[in-house]
């Protein structure tokens, strides 16, 4: 293992997120706000940290990556992004170092949860960046980093398999780094479209683009207080029920489409299966809050809708309290907090791929009883599946039921009651954002204690980085040669 070199790369991306406290600081200048001090002062100390740590390792250098080298360097930067990524609240705002930790974090790796009590107080250069860093982390720090940083072309597709949220990574040009250019061209495209459908409808052009940068991640993060619920309007509604199911869609269909395969949606197992679940869900909430919640069909429909989109694909808006919806409508919520959007989308959670080839082992696994002697291979889309994606499968969802209930006996040990402990951990882990308890959709995560918040912030990284990449840094047999 060459540290060195993981430690300079590191060092450039820690200036390259200096270089990104740009875009705020002009937000703040536009606005005149108090947010260009702490900004200011912010992107000074980051890109002064990533150049000193750059030199000081610069006679580190690789001429093949190998993957533990590229994992060690995806965590180590998603860990930097979120420490000076920090700075901005921490200076800014009257919070705490974990508690602008737990921004920062929750931030890039688009979880969603917050601990600011007053977001409509809080200074546009600041909501700017809150917004930017969702948008930054959708897609992936690293992966734009290869796509616009020629020096990541040594190890890229080792860089690009470590931090794209799927088991199988589609490489849609010969070079990765033409395959990062073009995932991020679709996601900008996506992201002006969103832009432009929202000022036509009203919104201000500065929360029109905040709410962009925060729906295509898959983030959501608002700049009110009330979330989406603050605008109480049919047509952004819809506008957002869109386009967070075109984020939670594997962005390489997204591609395949607009490059003339209009089937190629159809012809996806996965996404199909993801737009049947929505469905699905969909159907089973708004008949459960039909009369129990809402006395119009239409709006038990717009509101189980909207929630049911915004937690699958772990967005995290919300226009309603389910918490005071029936006890279906919550453990359907529930579940979609673990199955999540597509493999190959900004969503987060387990990914329904590893569903789909979960169901079909444990069926395969029946049938082999019944024909212990057949021959049968797992199936997805026409396609063998191979056993080696299958066990990788598996012990990513072994690991993640693992890892939540051992978070969630954590977070309780710290005082957290069952309810709240069992919704913050799977919303941190699945990078959805609101939760059950005291963390739902109408209040925040800023009465955790410290130590809890510290457990959660490791697993908004763990759900980001699809477990392996974290704990792999775990594992004694990492570091031996």
């Amino acid at each position: 293992m060459r540290w060195g070199y993981v430690i300079n790369v590191t060092g450039l991306l820690i200036f390259f997120t200096g270089l990104t406290m740009a875009v705020p600081l002009g937000t703040s200048i536009i606005y005149q706000d108090a947010g260009f001090t702490p900004l200011a002062a912010a992107g000074g100390i980051t890109l002064l940290s990533g150049a000193i740590i750059h030199l000081a390792f610069r006679s580190a250098k690789a001429d093949v990556l190998t993957q533990r080298e590229g994992m060690a360097i995806v965590a180590a930067c998603w860990a930097a992004a979120g420490l000076f990524g920090a700075l901005p609240f921490y200076l800014g705002l009257d919070v705490s170092f974990v508690d602008a930790v737990f921004e920062s974090v929750s931030g890039f790796t688009t979880t969603g949860s917050s601990i600011l009590t007053d977001i409509e107080s809080v200074p546009r250069g600041l909501l700017a960046w809150r917004s930017f860093i969702q948008w930054l982390g959708g897609m992936g720090i690293i992966v734009l980093s290869i796509a616009i940083l020629p020096f990541l072309k040594v190890g890229g597709m080792q860089l690009y398999k470590a931090e794209v949220p799927t088991p199988v990574p589609d490489r849609l040009r010969p070079h990765v780094r033409d395959t990062a250019k073009v995932l991020w061209k679709v996601y900008a495209i996506f992201t002006l479209l969103q832009v432009a459908l929202l000022a036509a409808g009203g919104m201000s052009l500065f929360d029109a683009v905040c709410h962009a940068f925060t729906t295509m991640p898959t983030g959501g993060f608002s700049t009110f207080n009330a979330s989406v619920r603050h605008f109480d309007s049919v047509y952004f509604d819809v506008v957002f029920i869109t386009f967070m199911l075109m984020a939670g869609i594997n962005f390489t269909l997204h591609y395949q489409f607009l490059k003339g395969q209009p089937l190629a949606f159809w012809r996806d197992a996965e996404c199909r299966f993801f737009l049947g679940i929505v469905l699905v869900f969909t159907l089973v909430v708004t008949w459960d809050i039909y009369g129990a919640v809402y006395n119009r069909i239409d709006h038990a429909l717009r509101y189980g809708a909207f929630q049911v989109v915004s937690i699958v694909t772990t967005t995290g808006y919300a226009t309603a309290n389910y918490e005071l919806w029936p006890g279906t409508s919550q453990i359907v919520l529930l579940l979609c907090m673990f199955v999540g959007a597509s493999a190959g989308s900004t969503g987060g959670a387990m990914k329904c791929l590893r569903v789909i080839v979960a169901f079909k082992y444990c069926y395969r696994e029946l049938f082999m009883l019944v024909h212990p002697h057949a021959v049968s291979r797992l199936k997805l889309g026409g396609k063998v599946v191979s056993e080696d994606v299958a066990r990788s499968v598996l012990g990513f969802l072994a690991l993640y039921l693992g890892l939540f209930a051992l978070s969630t006996i954590l977070v309780s040990a710290t005082g957290v009651d069952f309810t709240t402990a069992i919704g913050a951990v799977a919303t941190t882990i699945g990078n959805t954002g609101p939760g059950f308890g005291t963390v739902g959709p109408t209040e925040n995560f800023a009465h955790i204690p410290y130590a809890g918040k510290w457990i959660l912030i490791w697993c908004m990284l763990l759900g980001r980085l699809e477990i392996f990449t974290v704990i792999i840094l775990f594992v004694p047999e990492f570091y031996r040669k």
